[in-house]
């Protein structure tokens, strides 16, 4: 064989043994940490879960699994409920079991929510909650025991890498009566999220190259499906060989690309652009795991993974980047590799700047375990006046002043100031404004009103009579949010508690929210049951708060209540009570009874004996009006404002 021709066979045998996928034993150095690449894409499928209907419980439960790549993540996660006829929210336990640290964005407005977690993994600012430490578990199992001990599980959901999660609470009437898990379960309008993006550096590879991995987890139905891939950079140099796009899929996947830049494309299965739809391209064999997708970034030269995705079945994904790169520039010698994202999270720990307030100053509190999980290393904490710095102990950081030094402002119960962190990454210290509330020096008043205009407060009520209530805080400050929580008239210990106010809305059709006074003040009014067995005669009204400044998110719940006297209607008043009733009563109808036989006997003697006709005794009358007096003995008219039975 000619020479030449053996070497341009060996040369070609070269390139198409280089085409090959990347061993999967081979292992790829590639710290994947989270980018600023925006993947618009929401789905409610998981790799498993179940959705269940609870139509009877009073407390439901939901349990999210959360795994990370990242050491530390940032989770936003959103609770919603529909009002549904004045109704309260039905109490809900989120159980959250996470693999990784993670800083926690929680909004769920008007429900009253209970949290389970571990503490030394879940970091969040002041939540409108109640908190239980999430006990060791070993599995999964173990941990839905647990939580059917609490109450009945509604959903169950695991999910990787999540940026965002939108949690709906309402039930779908299509859902079974149980809990039980699924592979690859789509949870339909129960929940919905978004997976983060994650980039890294790639060992040993010089240059400028990036590559965006985006991969598709099979789904339970393996179907012919395509999926829309548009991808927007905003590089500055447009050569075909500056970016790859490697898409890895289900063999029944295939692609319709559009995309803002020039670029090489890898795909498992057939791909089209959207400027050329017709025109089919065939795909590739690739790894389908993340190290071997790796492993294919670096065989093509990337020296950035800018992006790498996971994702269930989808129809459409949308990603943009706002630099190349997401900020991960390559090294232009790779001996030394480091990672930006690998430093101090700044941000991360200016959100744990959150002072307290108190009668004696304001505190800040910095536990050193935090600050360490945020690879934070702080040399010096101080107020603005930087004479005041912070009490170094074994496990935390502690910054305290009085309202007379280190820079305090204090105007009208607001107390402001600045803090001041140097770390030792950084040359420029972090700064931060604080304000808060001295909340001990509030006081809280629970007034009762026997009319509208509020005007005599009163300690006495009628039972059948309208009761208005008022709470405020004194002194009031404009920067101070209060809201209602819950409201309820203990009668006694024979008595049911009538619940008037829960979830900050009435419990029933004889409560009303009433617009607030002029100054604030929350009011209400309700009926009071105009009949009760036993009779009661005090009453204790309590209801629960939240204090919640604007400037922060802090919130400080407290309870006030005040004693009621009770009196009965104007039948107590006359001296008739119950036994005097029912004495007048049966005392009508023997005499009744009498005066009908007398009557009947004068009249059977003085009639004319030729002209007596048959009779016939109808028994009837007197019947039903011994049964409907019999029936009304012992009974209780109920109103749709009775909360308590007869004992």
């Amino acid at each position: 064989m000619d020479r030449g021709v053996l070497c341009q066979a060996m040369a070609l045998l070269l390139v198409v043994c280089s085409l090959g996928p990347t061993s999967l034993a081979e292992t790829v150095y590639c710290d994947l940490q989270p980018v600023d690449s925006e993947v618009t894409y929401v789905t409610s499928q998981v790799s498993e879960g179940c959705v269940a209907q609870i139509p009877d419980a009073t407390l439901e439960v939901h349990v999210l699994f959360l795994t990370f790549l990242g050491d530390v993540s940032r989770l936003e996660l959103t609770l919603q409920t529909s009002k549904q006829g004045g109704i309260r929210p039905r109490e809900v336990l989120l159980i959250l079991s996470v693999n990784k640290s993670i800083f926690l964005k929680l909004q769920a407005p008007g429900i009253p929510l209970q949290l389970a977690y571990d503490s030394k993994l879940v970091f969040h600012e002041a939540l409108d909650a109640n908190i239980t430490q999430l006990p060791s578990f070993t599995t999964k199992d173990q941990l839905l025991n647990w939580a059917n001990t609490r109450g009945s599980i509604a959903s169950v959901a695991e999910l990787s890498n999540p940026q965002s999660i939108f949690l709906r609470l309402d039930q779908a009437s299509s859902s079974p009566f149980s809990c039980n898990l699924e592979p690859q379960k789509d949870m339909g309008h129960t929940l919905g999220w978004t997976p983060k993006a994650w980039g890294c550096r790639l060992e040993g590879v010089a240059g400028h190259k990036e590559a965006h991995i985006l991969r598709i987890l099979p789904g339970p139905e393996a179907s012919p499906r395509t999926v829309t891939v548009k991808l927007e950079l905003s590089c500055a140099w447009r050569d075909t060989d500056a970016a790859v796009l490697i898409l890895q899929g289900p063999p029944y996947v295939s692609w319709l690309i559009e995309a803002n830049h020039n670029m090489q494309i890898w795909t498992t299965g057939e791909y089209s652009l959207k400027i050329f739809p017709d025109r089919i391209n065939p795909g590739f064999q690739l790894p389908n795991t993340t190290q071997g997708l790796l492993g294919e970034a670096r065989r093509l030269n990337a020296s950035v993974v800018a992006s790498f995705v996971e994702l269930p079945v989808a129809n459409d994904v949308s990603l943009r980047t706002h630099s190349c790169g997401s900020g991960l520039q390559p090294s232009p010698t790779p001996v030394e590799i480091t990672t930006p994202n690998k430093g101090c999270n700044q941000e991360l720990l200016l959100t744990l700047i959150q002072p307290k307030c108190s009668s004696d100053g304001m505190t800040l509190v910095l536990k050193k375990d935090l600050i360490s999980t945020l690879l934070c290393t702080i040399k010096s904490l101080t107020f603005w006046d930087s004479s005041c710095q912070a009490k170094e102990t074994e496990d935390e950081f502690v910054l305290s002043s009085g309202y007379s030094s280190c820079g305090m402002e204090v105007m009208e119960n607001v107390v402001s100031n600045e803090v001041v962190i140097r770390l030792l990454s950084s040359s420029s210290p972090q700064r931060k404004k604080v304000q808060c509330i001295n909340m001990d020096s509030l006081s809280l008043q629970l007034g009762l009103y026997l009319s509208p205009h509020f005007l005599q407060a009163s300690n006495t009520i009628e039972l059948g009579q309208q009761g208005f209530v008022q709470v405020s805080v004194s002194p009031s400050i404009p920067e101070l949010m209060i809201q209602l929580e819950s409201c309820q008239l203990n009668l006694g210990p024979d008595m049911e508690i009538v619940e008037l106010i829960q979830g900050q809305e009435a419990k029933s059709s004889c409560v009303s929210l009433l617009s607030p006074s002029p100054s604030g003040d929350i009011r209400f009014s309700f009926l009071l049951r105009g009949y009760m067995v036993p009779m009661p005669t005090t009453g204790i009204l309590s209801c629960s708060v939240t204090m919640h400044p604007r400037i922060r998110s802090l919130e400080v719940h407290k309870t006030v209540s005040t004693r009621l006297n009770i009196i009965s209607t104007s039948l107590h008043d006359k001296g008739l009570v119950l036994p005097a009733v029912l004495g007048i009563t049966f005392g009508a109808f023997l005499i009744g009874a009498l005066l009908t036989a007398a009557l009947w006997y004068i009249y059977s003697h003085t009639r004319h004996p030729g002209k007596r006709e048959p009779v016939v005794a109808v028994a009837a009358p007197a019947s039903s009006e011994s049964s409907s007096t019999n029936h009304s003995i012992g009974s209780t008219q109920s109103t749709p404002c009775s909360t308590s039975s007869m004992a």
